[in-house]
């Protein structure tokens, strides 16, 4: 007799399994960028604790977790402790949202682009508020420099969103990957890295911004703001705060992978109607391995490129983006009428 989990518990398991693994992620990405960044710097990297210093994030856990968690004086101390939970839980939360294999997503919802934009809205709070409540001047600075840049940038990455949806026709993000399935090796062209090229570049842009990456890590500019929003944090609190950029890494790269790459689908794969465990298992494996190409150039960027000035971040999203972008919703709507996606005409 086949016994079907009724779709909560279902739900709840699947939730369970896709937060499990972003949790056994972030401390392996910490241990790669240290790895990589050693590559790129012709320097060893971590070697000492385990075997090729694969036991090194456990160290730093267990440093973290037995630290000193000091709180400042005058600081405001309940919404001092609930900045890096804004950090964390919106990151985590966004991620529901986003297929990782065939149909297989923790929530999924017919909105799912509005609601993955309305969640990781709420993260530049997070910042905000570390900063002010920790009554030091160079947080202060580094939670307003946050609040200025994610609010600049999620409007030019908002836009770049706006022009999928509108070439897709559908906030479902999964239609929006089946949409960008096309047979053989040239059906590649269907992605809409090639069918809305602006919009990808935007977005990419954007999302280093968002998730206060180098080269625009202005938030926490060691050289002006000793460490910006988070200086006076330390213990889990800090690690709390750390956590959430490689989450938040993590749920752009995510999103980046449905809207511009293809999804979990690949062109010379065919998307079956009733797909099976091995299906699921395939498009899962598809997912990770784009996952993880986008994760090494994060890494790769922020080892490479060196940081730019505050006035040059703000003039980018400001005065060459957001122009750029509502330029590209015209030539979109343009194509639209015509029946084309962009500029390149159906087939």
């Amino acid at each position: 007799m086949d016994m079907q989990l009724p779709p909560l518990a279902l739900a709840v398991i699947k939730a369970i399994i896709i937060f499990a693994v972003i949790l056994q992620i972030v401390p392996a990405l910490v241990y790669f960028e240290r790895r990589i960044s050693a590559w790129i710097q012709d320097r060893i990297g971590p070697n000492r604790v385990g075997p090729a210093g694969l036991l090194q994030p456990l160290a730093d856990v267990i440093k973290l977790a037995f630290k000193e968690d000091l709180t400042p004086q005058g600081a405001d101390k309940w919404i001092y402790r609930l900045g890096p939970f804004l950090v964390y839980a919106p990151a985590v939360l966004a991620f529901a949202v986003i297929p990782v294999g065939i149909d297989l997503q923790v929530a999924s919802l017919g909105v799912g682009v509005i609601f993955l934009l309305t969640v990781s809205g709420f993260s530049v709070y997070g910042l905000a508020f570390g900063g002010w409540a920790s009554n030091n001047k160079y947080s202060l600075l580094g939670g307003l420099r946050a609040s200025a840049q994610m609010i600049s940038y999620e409007v030019a990455l908002g836009l770049s969103i706006i022009a999928i949806l509108m070439t897709a026709q559908t906030v479902d993000l999964n239609e929006i990957i089946r949409q960008q399935w096309a047979a053989g090796t040239l059906g590649l062209m269907q992605w809409n890295l090639f069918q809305q090229p602006i919009a990808a570049v935007i977005f990419v842009v954007a999302a280093f911004a968002e998730t206060n990456r180098l080269p625009f890590d202005l938030a926490e500019c060691e050289a002006e703001l000793v460490g910006g929003f988070h200086t006076e944090y330390s213990g889990l609190k800090f690690a709390t705060f750390f956590m959430g950029e490689y989450v938040a890494m993590i749920t752009m790269s995510g999103l980046m992978i449905t809207l511009f790459l293809g999804g979990w689908s690949v062109p010379w794969i065919e998307i079956p109607t009733k797909p099976t465990v091995w299906d699921i298992s395939i498009s899962v494996a598809i997912f990770s391995l784009k996952l993880v190409a986008l994760l090494f150039i994060f890494i790769w960027t922020r080892w490479t490129l060196p940081r730019f000035r505050y006035d040059q971040l703000m003039n980018i999203g400001w005065k060459v983006f957001i122009p750029i972008s509502l330029l590209n919703l015209g030539l979109t709507a343009v194509a639209g009428v015509l029946g084309w996606k962009w500029l390149i005409p159906l087939p």
